[in-house]
C-alpha cells in the first residue's frame, strides 16, 4: 500500500529529475548557441577571395561551337564618350544603375567549326593593366590550348584586341595564321604614321607593332581585302570608321547567324539609345557612327545574334528597335545542347 510519505518521496524524486533534465537542456542549448557563434565568427574571420569564376561562356550556333572568352575589364570615364556631353553620359549611365568610371568587358570569341579552331580577337595581353590579360587562362579553363588555334582574326589592331597575340615574348598562338584587313595593318604597322601621330596615340601604334610584327616576321600574317570568306561559315564584312580597317565577322551555320561587331559599340547604356554618340578612340568618328546605325538597324530587322567586344560579358544578345533608338537584349544563360 502506497503511503502519503511514499507519494511525497516520489514527487520529490520526479521534481529533481525534471530539474536535472532542464539544467542539462540548458547546458546543451548554451553549447549549441556557443558553437553557432563560434562558427559565424570563424566565417567572418576568413579572408575575402575577390575573384570571379573562369570567364568563358559557350553556346552552339548550328554545328559551330562558340566560346566567349573574357580577357577582363577596363575602367573608362564618362568623358571618353564624344559627340555628347559628359553630363548626358552620366545621366544615361545612372538610368542603368551605373556610374563613371564604368567597367567595360573585353571579350574575344573562339569558333570551333569542326574543321578549324578560329579565335577572333585576343584581348590585352600585358598592354592594358592588371584588370585584363586573362584570355589564355580562360582559354585553358574552357578546355582548349593555345597551340590548338588554327587561325586568329582581328577586328582591328587596338591593344585591347591585339595585345594578347604575344605572351612572355613569344607567339601566344604558335601554330596559328594571323589575319586582318590590309588597311588596318598598313595604318598601324607604318612607322611614318607612328612618328606623326599625336602623343596620346603613339602607344596604340607601338602596341600594334609589338603584337603583330612578330607574326609578320614568322611568315604567319596574311592580310585580306574588304568583304571576303576566310573559312566556310566565317565571312568578313568591312566596317571602317573606328579604325581604317575595322572588320565585322559574320558567323553562320545551318541557317543560324551571329555577327561579331568588334568596337562598333562600347556602352550599351548610352549608344543603343543614341547611336550618334561616339568614343575618343575612333579614328573617323563620323564613319563609325554611320556603321553603328546601319548595324543596329540590320540586326533589329533580321533578328540574328550579335557578339560584342566591350558590352558586359558574355556580350552576346539581340538588338530591338525602341522608339527612335534601339535596345540591347542580352542572351539568357543556358547550357549548350
Amino acid at each position: 500500500m502506497i503511503t502519503s510519505f511514499h507519494r511525497s518521496v516520489g514527487i520529490a524524486i520526479t521534481m529533481r529529475s525534471r530539474t536535472r533534465l532542464f539544467r542539462q537542456w540548458q547546458r546543451a542549448l548554451a553549447i549549441l548557441i556557443g558553437g553557432v557563434i563560434a562558427l559565424n565568427s570563424a566565417d567572418a574571420a576568413a579572408p575575402q577571395v575577390k575573384t570571379q569564376a573562369p570567364g568563358y561562356y559557350r553556346l552552339m550556333l548550328g554545328d559551330f561551337e562558340v566560346t566567349v572568352l573574357n580577357d577582363g575589364t577596363l575602367s573608362l570615364p564618362a568623358s571618353v564618350m564624344t559627340n555628347t556631353t559628359e553630363a548626358e553620359t552620366e545621366k544615361a549611365l545612372a538610368r542603368n544603375f551605373q556610374k563613371s568610371p564604368f567597367d567595360a568587358s573585353d571579350n574575344a570569341f573562339l569558333i570551333n567549326t569542326g574543321a578549324k579552331l578560329v579565335l577572333i580577337d585576343t584581348g590585352c595581353g600585358g598592354l592594358m593593366g592588371p584588370t585584363a590579360g586573362n584570355l589564355l587562362m580562360n582559354l585553358k579553363a574552357a578546355g582548349y590550348r593555345p597551340e590548338q588555334v588554327d587561325e586568329v582574326y582581328l577586328t582591328h589592331m587596338h591593344p585591347d584586341h591585339a595585345g594578347g597575340l604575344m605572351a612572355g615574348g613569344k607567339l601566344a598562338f604558335p601554330n596559328a595564321v594571323l589575319r586582318s584587313n590590309r588597311r588596318e595593318s598598313d595604318f598601324w604597322l607604318n612607322q611614318a604614321n607612328l612618328e606623326k601621330s599625336p602623343a596620346e596615340m603613339k602607344e596604340f601604334f607601338e602596341g600594334a607593332m609589338a603584337s603583330v610584327n612578330p607574326y609578320v616576321a614568322a611568315g604567319k600574317f596574311k592580310p585580306f581585302d574588304g568583304d571576303t570568306q576566310l573559312v566556310p561559315g566565317i565571312q568578313v564584312i568591312a566596317a571602317p570608321g573606328h579604325t581604317p580597317g575595322h572588320s565585322i565577322y559574320s558567323i553562320e551555320s545551318r541557317g543560324q547567324r551571329m555577327e561579331l561587331w568588334g568596337d562598333l559599340v562600347h556602352v550599351a547604356a548610352v549608344q543603343f539609345h543614341e547611336p550618334s554618340v561616339t568614343i575618343q578612340f575612333d579614328v573617323d568618328s563620323q564613319s563609325a557612327s554611320m556603321q553603328r546605325r546601319h548595324a543596329f538597324a540590320d540586326a533589329a530587322k533580321a533578328g540574328y545574334l550579335v557578339g560584342t567586344a566591350h558590352l558586359s560579358f558574355p556580350g552576346i544578345g539581340h538588338v530591338r528597335a525602341e522608339g527612335n533608338g534601339y535596345a540591347w537584349v542580352p542572351v539568357i544563360y543556358s547550357v549548350p545542347k
